[in-house]
This record gives structure tokens, C-alpha cells and sequence, in this order.
């Protein structure tokens, strides 16, 4: 199997912040990423001081846990893996959105780099190290989970199942057949779809099995995880329960008891940033807290706002410190984090000696870190997850064939632009220096005369300036138009740009942001994952490109 490992600056749409991170030595700002991230990310440092737990934490992490395995039909694996937390192993943790049918790719590359650390923690420290998949259930953003993007022979296609919510609650507790019969023939219709799709692979069957009328899209989602990870041993926990919830409420204690410190605190690390040439990730604002509260009657999430003196208000309720000290201690699951509190919220749950994170999650923890010292007092390290293009066969002989990179198919942006592209390389060897050696004579002349026109005035190089664009451009107009014939000449050059497109950079996003992990489950089966773990290693500091 060949593989290629790509530099992060060739990738659209990361921020400089995650560029420099993964690059911190070269950095020009490298003393300064080094206090928002104290550990380096490329080395096993940060195996060899996992945090403790007590016992009896430990005791009641591993007994919720294990009553919620059983929800998500938990493999023996995953069943030794929590005995061993409960007996004092560290936990790699890693987490995402409780997406439809599992959500893109990059949710298996999460999880499969969380196992790789894992093992590899255990082997550099000779502790237990375990991975766990932390579901982000009590997130509101109902639109973002209620789709999978899946392909067709011709389009990506994605399938929603049209839930809806009067309010914004947290989107795990959600049925993912609506609780009606139009929501149960919708879920019905959008599962046939996908088999369609996937082209009735076995893991058609176990979307029907996690994806039953009456499940909720947090179980659903967790049994699904579970099951494609079940050989690795994969922990997958919900913790918008109450017992979860009581083990961090002393990090939501701190959060509301030391509010203001900490909002000093992160508007200072916000300047940082922005001084720093980068941007704050999370906007913070004077009063807005780190939390989040339900509201007892209608089960709204709402955010927590300071009002100084004491007093908060939730939509249109007003609270006391003291009422919301005593909702922590009698109904804990009513308070939340939100993306700057959660790891650390996280990290007081969890003996965690790593988080796993993509670019915005780790661009967050630039923010986040002055919240683990306030309120924890270390900061835990956070490690990149796998990046990773696939590739098939069938892909990489068309890639092969007209001579295409991955890093050439992001320049192109659209099938059209690649097309052409297929187009050029495609033309007679007479026609292509033909073109060549027009454009190139005549950009040395043009290059000389308006040297030329220079140094007899200003106005001239101007004029002379704008006459040479407008023949560059013409010129390139000419190469474009007999790229396009080739094309229209050779219906399969449209065919294969599309095809390429569409299975690494569909629509424009990186694959694995887009495409549903499952259509690769559904293609490879049970290979899939211990694949992904095998190249989840550090051998890569940048993009991973997998000819499968």
C-alpha cells in the first residue's frame, strides 16, 4: 500500500494558528505557541505523566460506564477496557458531534488515532492507557448532526432525516424517528437511500440495528462507534447523564465561583492571539460565562449570563450563585459546558493523558488552556488527529493515468477547472508547442517593452503595464479554449475530472470533512478500522494520502 505525506500548508481552509502549532520549531511565533501548548505534539512526552485519579472516582466512572455499554451493545474489548480504567489506567480521549449514520470520515480518524495513541502510550510508559470517544450530545446545533454526505455515481448526496425541535435542546436525547409516523417513514426512507448508496454492504444492517425507530441519535451514534471499533476496544461514553455530570460539577463550581477571573483571564489570551497575528477561535465577551443551563420547564439549553454582583439570568429567568450552586448539587445535568469549559470539564471525569483534536478543536485550546490552569491547574496535552485523504483503485489509476496530485486537484477547486487541466495534457505534442512557444515569446517581448516604457516615464510603464495583462490574459483565454476542445473532443476527460472530484475533494471540502465514514465501513468492512489505526501512528506531521 502506498502512502504520501502531504505538508498542512498544501490543504484548503486551515488557519495559520493550527499550521504553526504542528510546525511550532519553525514558527516565528514558536515561544509563544509553546505557552498555549505546552506539549509537543510530535513526541511521547506526554505519556509519562498521566494524571491520577482516586479510587472511588475511578469506581463510579467505570460503574457508569459500564451500564451505559450496554446501551450501546459494548464488545468484550471495550468491557476490559473499562476494568482497566477502573484499576488505574489513563484514558486518550477524543470526541465529536453525534452526527447522522456517524457523520464524515474524519470521525473514524478521531477514533482511530485515540486507539493507535493508546497503544502506543502503553508501550512507551507501561501503564494501561485506554481510548475513549467522548459524544458531544448536548450540543443544540440540531441542523449540523441531522446529515451524512454520501455518493452517487455523478453528485454527493446528502440524506437528512428533517428532525425538528420548537427549541434549542441538547440534540442527543433527540428520537431519530421524530416520535410520529411521518418522522418513522422518513427514518425508513433515508435508511433505504443510504443501503442504495452503500450498495447493501453489511454495514447497511447495522445502521437498521443502531438507527431503530425509538433510538435516540446519541445511542444510535454511540452503538454505531462501539461497533465499528468493537476489536480495538473503543470506550464510548454520553456524558449528559447525571452521574457524568456529578463527577465534573466541581469544575462547573469553579467555572461559575471564579467567572470573572476566568473571563479576565481569556480576553487576555484573546489579545495574545490577535497580537500574535492570529484570531481568538471562541469570541468572548464581558458577562458571557462558560456555561450552559436547562431550563426545568420546557428543557431549553440556554446560555448563562453574568450579571455581576451574584446574579445570572438563562433566557428569562434570573439566578442566584447560590441557586445555581444548588441546582450543581441536586440536578448537575442541568448545567453544561460550553467549548471552552467542556475539556476541562472532560478532563476532571476522565484521568485523560491526551485529547485528540481536529485543526478547530486544537485551535480552541489555545483558549482553553488558561481555563485548565485556573480551574485544574495543568493544562492536558492535545494531540492532532489522523488527516487523511483515501484513495481507491479505481481513483488512483485515473490519477495515474493524466498525470493528477491531490495537491493539483485542490489548486483546480472544480471538476470544470480539473477538466480543462485533463484538457491540456491532453492536446497534440504539435499543438502544445505551438502555444508554448507563442506565449512564451511573447512574454519575453512583452517583458522587455515595458522595461522598456519604464524608464521613458511613468505614465508609459502604466499603460504598458495594463496593454501587456490584456494580452496575457488573451493569451491564456487561447490556452483555456483549446483545453476545452480536447474536452468536448473526449467525453471520458469530463468523466474521469469527475469522478476524481467527487471521491477526494467533493464540492470543494476536503474528503475526509465531507464524505460519511461509512461509505468507506460499507466498501471495506472490518479492514477499515485496524487500517486507519495502523496510519494513525506520528510518522506523519501533516497530511496522509492512503492508496488503498
Amino acid at each position: 500500500m502506498n502512502v504520501e505525506c502531504h505538508d498542512l500548508s498544501t490543504l484548503p481552509g486551515t488557519t495559520a494558528l493550527f499550521r504553526d502549532y504542528a510546525d511550532m520549531r519553525s514558527s516565528a511565533h514558536a515561544a509563544a505557541l509553546r505557552r498555549w501548548y505546552p506539549s509537543d505534539p510530535f513526541t511521547m512526552d506526554w505519556a509519562k505523566s498521566s494524571p491520577e485519579l482516586e479510587a472511588a472516582h475511578r469506581g463510579r466512572l467505570a460503574d457508569a460506564l459500564l451500564r451505559q455499554s450496554d446501551g450501546f451493545d459494548a464488545s468484550g474489548a471495550v468491557l476490559a477496557n473499562i476494568e482497566r480504567l477502573r484499576n488505574g489506567a489513563a484514558a486518550v480521549v477524543t470526541g465529536q458531534q453525534v452526527a447522522l449514520f456517524g457523520g464524515p470520515l474524519l470521525t473514524l480518524l478521531k477514533a482511530a488515532t485515540a486507539i493507535r495513541k493508546a497503544q502506543d502510550a502503553t508501550k512507551a510508559s507501561g501503564r494501561d492507557h485506554v481510548p475513549v470517544f467522548w459524544l458531544a450530545s448536548e450540543d443544540h446545533d440540531l441542523a449540523e448532526v441531522d446529515q451524512v454526505t454520501l455518493l452517487s455515481k455523478t453528485e454527493t448526496e446528502t440524506l437528512r432525516l428533517g428532525l425538528r425541535a420548537e427549541r434549542p435542546v441538547p440534540v442527543g436525547g433527540l428520537r431519530v424517528d421524530g416520535g410520529n409516523e411521518e418522522g418513522r417513514l422518513r427514518l425508513e426512507a433515508e435508511l433505504d437511500r443510504a443501503s442504495e448508496l452503500l450498495g447493501w454492504a453489511p454495514v447497511c444492517e447495522l445502521l437498521r440495528a443502531c438507527y431503530a425507530p425509538n433510538a435516540h441519535l446519541a445511542g444510535a451514534f454511540g452503538r454505531l462507534i462501539s461497533k465499528i471499533f468493537a476489536a480495538q476496544g473503543l470506550i464510548v461514553m454520553d456524558a449528559s447523564i447525571r452521574e457524568f455530570h456529578a463527577l465534573g460539577a466541581p469544575v462547573l463550581r469553579e467555572a461559575i465561583a471564579h467567572a470573572e477571573e476566568i473571563e479576565d483571564a481569556l480576553l487576555k489570551r484573546s489579545e495574545e492571539l490577535v497580537s500574535g497575528g492570529y484570531h481568538a477561535q471562541v469570541l468572548v465577551a464581558r458577562g458571557h460565562s462558560l456555561l450552559f443551563l436547562l431550563d426545568a420547564e420546557t428543557g431549553a439549553r440556554l446560555p448563562l449570563r453574568r450579571l455581576g454582583e451574584g446574579q445570572w439570568k438563562a433566557g428569562s429567568q434570573s439566578y442566584s450563585t447560590e441557586d445555581l450552586f444548588a441546582i450543581l448539587e441536586n440536578e448537575p445535568e442541568r448545567l453544561s459546558p460550553n467549548a471552552l469549559l467542556r475539556p476541562v470539564f472532560q478532563d476532571r471525569i476522565l484521568p485523560t493523558a491526551a485529547y485528540i483534536g481536529g485543526p478547530a478543536e486544537i485551535a480552541y485550546f489555545a483558549q482553553s488552556a488558561v481555563v485548565y490552569e485556573k480551574i485544574l491547574g495543568r493544562v492536558t496535552p492535545v494531540l492532532p488527529r489522523l488527516s487523511a485523504t483515501l484513495i481507491e483503485p479505481a481513483i488512483a489509476t485515473a490519477m495515474a493515468t493524466h498525470e493528477v496530485s491531490l495537491a493539483q486537484m485542490f489548486e483546480a477547486k472544480t471538476v470544470d477547472a480539473l477538466a480543462l487541466r485533463l484538457g491540456a495534457r491532453a492536446m497534440p505534442i504539435e499543438g502544445k508547442r505551438k502555444i508554448a512557444a507563442v506565449g512564451n515569446a511573447m512574454d519575453i517581448e512583452l517583458t522587455a517593452l515595458t522595461e522598456y516604457m519604464s524608464a521613458m516615464s511613468a505614465d508609459l510603464a502604466r499603460a504598458a503595464g495594463v496593454s501587456a495583462s490584456k494580452m496575457r490574459y488573451q493569451m491564456n483565454r487561447l490556452r483555456r479554449m483549446a483545453a476545452a476542445f480536447e474536452v468536448q473532443k473526449e467525453a471520458s476527460l469530463k468523466k474521469h475530472a469527475t469522478a476524481m472530484m467527487l471521491n477526494l475533494f467533493p464540492d470543494g471540502h476536503l474528503q475526509e470533512r465531507l464524505l460519511g465514514g461509512v461509505w468507506f465501513v460499507a466498501r471495506y468492512g472490518d479492514a477499515l478500522p485496524e487500517l486507519l489505526v495502523e496510519h494513525a501512528g506520528q510518522e506523519c506531521p501533516g497530511h496522509r494520502v492512503i492508496y488503498l
